[in-house]
């Protein structure tokens, strides 16, 4: 449907370390800048939440005492984290929060030269493991059982956040817009001329080209890739993204597409994808109702789950 007199409005700004564009469907600017100020508001409430760097969080709370005791945090953050152990169950570890227990013995910065050894990489995740993350539902505490293990949220903070922005905006009555978090798109309603929004995916083996152009009407679209971040030995690439079960890069895939109703979740199994590799991620995509995915590898091969129709450019 048309809106006469509707048009967009867009701020961009760094929030959560990342760029955030976000556009609201208006018939004012005075009104639709109102509205942005509220979404920015909300974002940085989450991060406030969420953060590890901030050391007066719930996050760094729950990382400070890990060993030593659970700690009682906001119902929010401990449905995030209930969560965020669902994923890490449905994709069999692929997925998870205590990542940030790692050691980063992994460079992308151009300055590794070899690889680290079998026993470095395999202490660098000792302390990881999504089963030592022990949750009272009746206490609303969260207890990591291992000294030194720590939680943490980049995998999906940004898309949480979108998320709730959006949900924020709906209930203030704003009818259509777009949260843009560094490639996280979270998308209701219609364009001010009707058409639904859409969302380019870049061409991962030529970044500066668009491979596809999907559109998107009331939900989220994420697309992870390693085309930025990675390193070559013995003429393998290694992603950026790691396996917090092994210690070791993912390698393969190059490019994952994952569009769900929610950012968070789109956020998640995009990383978890990459880890799983082509086959058990598309499988396990193709369980979820309303998840839909597409990857390419590292030879511009195209896969897709079921109910996916892309119309190249």
């Amino acid at each position: 449907m048309i809106c006469s007199g509707q048009q967009s409005y867009t701020r961009s700004l760094k929030l959560m370390g990342s760029r955030f564009d976000i556009t609201l469907v208006g018939e004012d600017s005075i009104a639709a800048n109102k509205q942005i100020d509220l979404a920015i508001g909300e974002i940085i409430r989450i991060e406030k939440l969420i953060s590890s760097w901030d050391a007066n969080s719930q996050t760094s709370e729950i990382n400070r005492n890990a060993g030593i005791k659970a700690v009682k945090v906001a119902p929010e953050l401990f449905l995030l984290v209930q969560n965020a152990l669902g994923i890490s169950q449905l994709t069999d570890g692929a997925f998870d929060i205590s990542y940030a227990s790692m050691d980063n013995i992994w460079r992308f910065d151009g300055s590794m030269t070899r690889m680290p050894s079998e026993k470095d990489i395999s202490a660098s995740v000792a302390k990881v493991g999504y089963e030592n993350i022990v949750l009272d539902k009746v206490e609303h505490t969260i207890f990591l059982k291992l000294k030194g293990m720590k939680i943490g949220f980049g995998a999906i903070g940004k898309g949480y956040a979108a998320d709730k922005a959006k949900a924020l905006l709906i209930k203030n009555g704003v009818s259509a817009g777009i949260i843009n978090a560094s490639g996280d798109m979270n998308t209701w309603g219609t364009q001010p001329n009707g058409t639904e929004w859409k969302v380019a995916i870049t061409n991962p083996l030529n970044k500066n080209k668009v491979f596809a152009i999907l559109p998107i009407t009331n939900g989220a679209v994420v697309t992870s890739g390693n085309y930025e971040k990675y390193v070559v030995f013995g003429d393998k690439r290694y992603s950026h993204i790691i396996d917090p079960r092994t210690g070791y890069p993912s390698s393969g895939i190059i490019s994952v597409t994952v569009f769900a109703p929610k950012a968070e979740l789109a956020d998640a199994l995009a990383t978890s994808v990459f880890v799983m590799g082509i086959e058990t991620g598309l499988d396990r995509i193709n369980q979820l109702p309303n998840v839909a995915c597409i990857i390419i590898d590292d030879k511009g091969n195209i896969s897709k789950s079921k109910h996916i129709v892309i119309d190249k450019i």
